[in-house]
């Protein structure tokens, strides 16, 4: 004799199938403000397909865990501190941010301008600290941010550490969407870049990712000798040109290695 279905067990399954949904929903949501820096309940809406009341539920519960704050002068939704009590919990990716802390803060101080360390995940880079300098002219807090791996310095130079079928891997996922009429979109173009990032040991990019502004990276490495972060100078393009600036590129690259050095990297 077949069993009789337990009205109670279909209950609790239902339940866990729409907590399961809830939790997948609110993760989109965290990457959308990962990527896009902040945006308003319908944005997030249409993007993930929904309904504006579903997201200003989810939207409401990430609030109350601090992991989204609501900017008081835009109306808009942004990550919240909370992000980062969580991301203590990851002592190999907090280990390169705490090495590299002193001597980001020595290059924001040399040379006046923002500095950003940045790494690799889920086919962005990903900003995980900063230090400004004092003639920084936005206080935009790029820490947390998702950015497009085509369209920066620092996404440049992870790139070209990477393989080139996992860089197919990369572009079949997110493409390379145009930032700005500068962005390079052609795989082509971009991998005879990632080809002179790779022989020089630094990308740089103007206004690729941002009108008005320009950047250069250089990488980080670990005692295996693999690229695991960057490190990125950026300024306002109408005054910061790094390959004019005389010392600016071998002091980032020597800063690169002095940050390599206390993750274990010995240079030849």
């Amino acid at each position: 004799m077949a069993a009789r279905n337990n009205p109670d067990i279909d209950k609790d399954a239902d339940a866990q199938g729409g907590g399961v949904q809830s939790v997948d929903r609110a993760l989109q949501i965290l990457e959308i403000l990962a990527r896009e820096g902040d945006a308003g309940v319908s944005e997030i809406a249409e993007e993930m397909g929904v309904h504006k009341s579903t997201v200003s539920r989810l939207v409401g519960s990430l609030v109350n865990r601090e992991l989204v704050r609501q900017n008081s002068e835009r109306g808009k939704y942004q990550l919240g501190f909370g992000i980062l009590r969580l991301a203590s919990s990851i002592p190999g990716r907090l280990s390169v941010v705490h090495e590299a802390r002193a001597v980001l803060e020595a290059l924001a101080a040399e040379y006046k301008e923002t500095v950003n360390l940045a790494v690799l995940r889920s086919n962005y880079a990903v900003n995980v600290d900063q230090a400004m300098g004092p003639s920084t002219l936005a206080t935009y807090d790029w820490v947390g941010s998702l950015t497009p791996l085509h369209a920066t310095s620092s996404g440049k130079v992870l790139l070209a550490a990477l393989t080139a079928d996992e860089r197919s891997q990369v572009f079949k996922a997110v493409g390379l969407p145009a930032r700005t009429p500068r962005t390079v979109t052609n795989r082509g173009e971009l991998e005879k870049q990632l080809l002179d990032v790779a022989r020089n040991g630094y990308a740089t990019v103007h206004e690729e990712f941002e009108i008005g502004l320009t950047a250069v990276a250089v990488p980080i490495f670990n005692h295996a000798g693999n690229v695991i972060a960057a490190v990125s100078i950026s300024g306002p393009a109408f005054r910061f040109a790094p390959e004019d600036q005389p010392g600016l590129i071998d002091g980032l690259r020597e800063a690169g290695l002095t940050i390599s050095g206390r993750m274990g990297y010995r240079h030849r």
